[in-house]
């Protein structure tokens, strides 16, 4: 192998596990060690500001000023004694990361020196640039004032020197600039609608909170090999690289014994997330070589992404102190398992009950029938705009492939709760018009009170899967901020709760029985929504002609999926559901087209400048060695035994010819299809086509570097190749 190559792969060998020094305490005790908790709270605030903070927290009160100043003075006590010099609003621009401004806890004491502060309105209210950041046209770069402002529903927290403040980010005139501001709207959207129709079975519910659970999968590689690989360093995935022999084909890293380094990886990781009050539960080895999974225990939504985005932050940070690279693009090598982040939702009630979750009696069974199938008609309503919400440049590599569910949203509920449903919908108006008592809502369905939680197999293609207790929402991208498919598909369910109620509530008006109301709605809509239930194999061409004929979004371009976030019916819901007006969800598209137009265009350079100074210099001088020893051997051999002897180098160097000749054609027609798109105008045209003109060639060429790669003499090969990439020693 080449120089750098030999070198980077040696240094990759003799890595040895970074000893990590574990806390003498159980992580119950060190939990949320660097969180300004209840229990931090208690202690480092007057006990009515203590209460004030709460009812802001749990009730969304308003927190005058004055109670801010005492609640920043307590804060900047706690912070100060664990070293904390500075303070910043940690938000989430529509960058697809966070964002941070750090201000020091100084001013001028008036005295020539200065002191220590840290005020209510610093604590409430900060003012980033925010011209810089996309907006979609709703800001220019002269209108560049927008405001961060404090999230008091999302702990604040210490990493490093760093009092880190979550918030919402807004503009100037009042738009969201963010992700967080509008997943806050629809989670108050769902608490809404859910309450009201929780009421029908539990008149004592005050309140619904979505929770979240995710389980966020990665790869490792050693961090001189990702040196050594131009194309992850500035894409995140492998432009080019010919599968291993071996990667994942023998089924034996899933689940599989936890190499030493990675678990002391792991080991820092929790420590430092337990830290920070990330309640990491679960941590494996998944399919793929070098593939890994972490997840927590579920909390609810908007602080469940809060931890999610600072894990992501603190994964990339805790992989290089242990010389590795953390990779979360969704498909960063070819032929093997790509990386989800899979979305496990539910809804639950101030008391307890868990709605998606089974009961033992006919109250809670219809409850629990009543918001499955009410979320089922959110997702069977805005299929197509769900899939947007989880598309992106980097994660259409993955879906369809390798145990990632297909482009087209379906839900599997498992045998039992499909027979529920299918008898439910077989029953004539005339058994609905006898239900008048608890008993009778049986229905002759004695799966009703008997259905337990996990009562349901998998389905590993199932892009939105009933589990037992929640929905999984499988699709959703490993890079990806997941308040973006949180936010629709809250709304989507809130806007079908709203109008089930509001349908419930014509016909008890009407004089129907409340039950015999409800269950009537639910068979409508059980009809209605049948198109979205598949059980089978979601890979199959069966199912993506049948999901055609059923009238769901098949469409597989990145770009014109986007389409779906300004479809008549998807505005509709965003505004009556006060989430989003049309003309933000404009911007965001604009945003998402430019996004993804940058994301194919830095692929194709970076593509572009490999092919032309790594692959085709290699390959030519390595033919030139050919044809060399083609020459030397006729020059010492007979011509009829030397034509014989270099029969097979002819064969090989007119491969190479026709390898790199290819090449060389195409990643110049690749260039000239960038500058055409590049002319356009539109957002939306330039984003299509470059999936369409541009990102084609990266696969039809990458073939011809992967077959020279195998072509090639192994010495001469400058970049590291799969079979270095894909297993950590």
């Amino acid at each position: 192998m080449s120089n750098l190559r030999f070198k980077v792969v040696e240094e990759a060998f003799q890595k040895k596990a970074l000893e990590v020094k574990v806390p003498t305490e159980r992580p119950s005790e060190y939990f949320g060690k660097y969180v300004f908790d209840r229990q931090k709270m208690l202690k480092y605030l007057p006990l009515d500001v203590f209460k004030k903070l709460r009812d802001v927290i749990e009730n969304g009160a308003f927190l005058d000023d004055s109670v801010a100043d005492q609640v920043a003075a307590g804060m900047k006590t706690w912070a100060i004694e664990h070293g904390v010099t500075h303070c910043t609003h940690w938000f989430m621009p529509l960058t697809e990361g966070t964002a941070e401004k750090h201000d020091a806890f100084i001013e001028h004491d008036l005295k020539g020196g200065v002191i220590e502060d840290f005020s209510g309105k610093q604590l409430v209210q900060q003012e980033p640039d925010a011209s810089s950041f996309p907006s979609g046209g709703i800001r220019s770069t002269f209108e560049a004032r927008g405001y961060s402002a404090w999230d008091p529903s999302s702990p604040v927290f210490i990493v490093g020197d760093t009092l880190m403040i979550p918030t919402v980010f807004i503009s100037y005139t009042g738009e969201a600039l963010d992700y967080k501001a509008p997943l806050k709207r629809a989670l108050l959207a769902v608490d809404k609608a859910a309450t009201d129709v929780a009421r029908y079975f539990n008149p004592e519910v005050k309140h619904v909170q979505a929770n979240l659970g995710w389980e966020q999968e990665y790869f490792l590689v050693d961090e001189g090999l990702y040196a050594a690989r131009p194309d992850l360093e500035l894409t995140g995935r492998t432009l080019m690289g010919h599968d291993s022999a071996k990667n994942q084909q023998m089924e034996d890293h899933y689940f599989g014994a936890i190499p030493s380094r990675v678990a002391e990886f792991m080991k820092d990781l929790e420590i430092q997330a337990l830290e920070l009050g990330i309640p990491c539960k679960t941590r494996h080895n998944e399919v793929a070589p070098n593939q890994f999974e972490l997840a927590p225990i579920y909390e609810e939504c908007n602080l469940a992404v809060d931890h999610n985005m600072l894990i992501m932050s603190l994964m990339r940070k805790v992989a290089r102190k242990h010389g590795f690279r953390c990779l979360l693009h969704e498909k960063p090598f070819k032929g093997i398992n790509g990386s989800g982040k899979h979305c496990n939702w539910s809804l639950s009630t101030d008391n307890g009950i868990l709605l998606h979750a089974p009961g033992k009696d006919e109250n809670s069974g219809l409850r629990f029938i009543t918001f499955v199938v009410e979320t089922l008609m959110g997702v069977y309503r805005h299929n197509g705009l769900l899939k947007a919400s989880i598309m992106s440049a980097s994660n259409q590599h993955r879906l369809g492939a390798n145990e990632a569910p297909p482009a087209i949203i379906s839900s599997f509920l498992g045998r039992q709760v499909s027979e529920v449903l299918d008898k439910l919908e077989q029953a004539s108006p005339t058994e609905l018009s006898k239900l008048k008592g608890k008993h009778e809502v049986r229905l002759g369905i004695p799966q009703i009170p008997d259905l337990y939680i996990d009562n349901t197999d998998r389905n590993r293609t199932s892009p939105f899967a009933f589990t037992g207790n929640r929905f999984e929402f499988r699709a959703v991208g490993s890079q990806a901020n997941c308040a973006a498919s949180m936010l629709v598909l809250n709304t989507a369910v809130a806007q079908a709760l709203t109008s089930f109620k509001k349908r419930v509530d014509a016909l008890i008006a009407a004089g129907t029985e409340q039950t015999e109301a409800i269950l009537t709605i639910l068979r409508e809509d059980i009809k209605t929504c049948k198109p979205i239930h598949f059980e089978g194999n979601g890979y199959s061409e069966e199912w993506k002609q049948e999901a055609r004929r059923r009238g769901l979004d098949c469409e597989t371009s990145c770009p014109v999926i986007f389409d779906r976030y300004l479809d008549e019916e998807s505005v509709k819901m965003f505004q009556e559901m006060n989430v989003m007006k049309e003309y933000e969800l404009k911007a965001r598209n604009d945003i998402k087209w430019e996004t993804f137009t940058k994301k194919i265009q830095i692929e194709a350079r970076v593509f572009g400048d490999l092919a032309m100074n790594h692959i085709i210099p290699v390959a030519t001088r390595y033919q030139s060695m050919l044809i060399d020893n083609v020459h030397k051997l006729a020059s010492v051999f007979p011509k009829d035994e030397a034509d014989a002897i270099n029969a097979d180098n002819i064969a090989i160097i007119k491969k190479i010819s026709k390898h790199t000749g290819f090449i060389i054609e195409n990643v110049q027609k690749m260039i000239d299809a960038r500058k055409v798109a590049n002319k356009v105008a539109s957002t939306r045209e330039k984003a299509v086509l470059y999936h369409d003109t541009v990102a084609p060639f990266l696969e039809s060429i990458r073939y011809h570097i992967d077959k020279l790669e195998l072509i090639v003499e192994d010495e001469m090969w400058t970049l590291p190749k799969y079979r270095e990439l894909l297993f950590i020693r």
